[in-house]
């Protein structure tokens, strides 16, 4: 059972598994009720107030003085149906939105959770996404489920066919997120960036695949794995249209389904049956001790990086000693 004072403690990030054709507006209304729901606790015991209390008179009658006594009645303003509860709103944030026709992970927050999920986003997160898709129909709002404005063949698509044109994509966004990254190709800073992986747009700009490869191949169907920043779910669908032109054919997208957000995966998520108060509590502990653990590893990391640097700035420099002292 979730108390009062676990829910005013509680905040932090945690991921839920959206489903297929649910609302992101409807997830988080849903977290929000049941974290409501969650606070109900045993009610505490009313505190007593001494009041003096008439008593009648032994004689009964009506002119005689009444006697006074000391009585502890219950504070009825303390009362759970006078005070109501003790939460009647918890702050749930949404993190990179989910539109209905997509499933997959979506990032939430809850109390302070939202500062660090605004800084999260800052930061360059990368996200997965599996497409499943179809050649042969061309629809008017790039899904599945849109208005059909072409049919085509396909029989002469290859999965060799396919993967060269995922590769020109691929190198084509490679050099965008140099374009946008704002920083000098030949630099010290760039190498440094992209050997740790951070090297990638300055603030928001278009959407960037970082990554795009088939998993699945078996015409009319196949199987995108997409890795991507700044992304839209309409986006990821007309891509796999403009990949069906390139192929001198049609595609269609089947279904947009997110497997990763940033640190978080599709292992991590809450399924719609462990949306309770309890479980998320447990999941937003869960992602503080994994977050602890990976800062500690990438602070000893670092370190053991910058010690690495100095014994070979101390070897070439004892080098040097040894040519100008001969």
């Amino acid at each position: 059972m979730v108390t009062p004072l676990k829910l005013r403690r509680l905040h932090g990030l945690f991921c839920v598994y959206k489903p297929l054709g649910v609302h992101w507006k409807l997830v988080r209304d849903t977290i929000e009720t049941n974290l409501l729901k969650g606070n109900v606790a045993p009610p505490p015991a009313l505190p007593h107030k001494v009041r003096f209390l008439a008593e009648p008179s032994p004689t009964g009658e009506a002119g005689a003085a009444a006697s006074l006594s000391a009585a502890p009645v219950p504070a009825l303003s303390h009362h759970p149906l006078v005070t109501g509860p003790e939460f009647q709103h918890i702050r749930v944030g949404v993190g990179h939105r989910l539109d209905a026709a997509s499933s997959g992970v979506l990032v939430l927050a809850v109390g302070n959770g939202n500062k660090a999920l605004d800084d999260l986003y800052k930061t360059r997160v990368t996200r997965d996404y599996m497409l499943e898709c179809e050649f042969g129909m061309a629809t008017k709002d790039f899904s599945h489920t849109g208005r059909v404005v072409e049919k085509s063949t396909y029989g002469h698509i290859t999965l060799d066919k396919l993967e060269r044109v995922l590769a020109m994509l691929e190198g084509a966004n490679q050099k965008a997120t140099r374009m946008f990254s704002n920083v000098d190709m030949s630099s010290q800073e760039a190498y440094e960036l992209a050997v740790q992986g951070l090297l990638g747009p300055d603030g928001k700009s278009a959407p960037i695949l970082t990554g795009l490869r088939c998993v699945h191949f078996q015409p009319p169907s196949f199987t995108l794995e997409v890795q991507c920043l700044n992304e839209t779910q309409k986006y990821l669908r007309k891509v796999v249209h403009e990949i069906g032109l390139e192929l001198r054919s049609t595609a269609v997208c089947k279904n947009v389904r997110r497997t990763r957000d940033g640190l978080f995966t599709s292992r991590q998520a809450l399924t719609r049956n462990q949306w309770s108060a309890a479980d998320v509590m447990q999941a937003v502990q869960q992602h503080r001790y994994t977050k602890k653990t990976e800062k500690t590893v990438r602070k000893r990391s670092e370190e053991s990086s910058a010690a690495t640097r100095q014994s070979k700035a101390d070897v070439m420099s004892s080098h040097r000693g040894k040519e100008h002292g001969s």
